[in-house]
């Protein structure tokens, strides 16, 4: 099976290490446990890739930087849950320091891949205002010399 593009970003196999990572802790827990924080915890960090995938496969980069964004506010939601999990002592000082890892790697790279993005979506909107400018212009001028 081919993978899609989104699978092949940095930022998506992080999200996927950081999500399975949360999961293995979580599924251990007591019901009252893990149906409170864990829950919560769990999805917040599936959220992060989810946001990736579903953002690629939108039509426009505005819908994409949208999701990026949705998904870094997950990605912010995951540690609130996990210091959450950790004051409870639902996860210990090394599991939380595994996670803690993943996310500052995961973090920058994310912001740094919405400002290319961004960059790239300003550069675009940029040439094709140029682009018409010189479309409107050459079309006045056209119709000026058929007077």
């Amino acid at each position: 099976m081919t993978r899609a593009n989104f699978e092949n970003l940095r930022i998506y196999q992080l999200s996927e290490k950081l999500a399975d990572q949360v999961w293995g802790c979580v599924t251990r827990w007591d019901n009252l446990p893990r149906d409170t924080v864990g829950k919560q915890l769990a999805r917040a960090a599936d959220s992060v890739g989810a946001n990736i995938a579903e953002g690629s496969g939108r039509g426009s980069s505005q819908d994409y930087r949208r999701f990026l964004r949705m998904a870094r506010g997950s990605l912010y939601e995951t540690l609130h849950w996990l210091g959450r999990a950790y004051t409870r002592k639902l996860i210990s000082a090394k599991q939380t320091e595994t996670l803690r890892l993943i996310i500052t790697e995961l973090s920058p790279s994310l912001n740094a891949y919405l400002r290319s993005v961004s960059t790239s979506a300003a550069h675009s909107a940029a040439t094709n205002a140029k682009d018409q400018r010189s479309k409107t212009k050459g079309q006045t001028i056209a119709h000026a010399r058929t007077r």
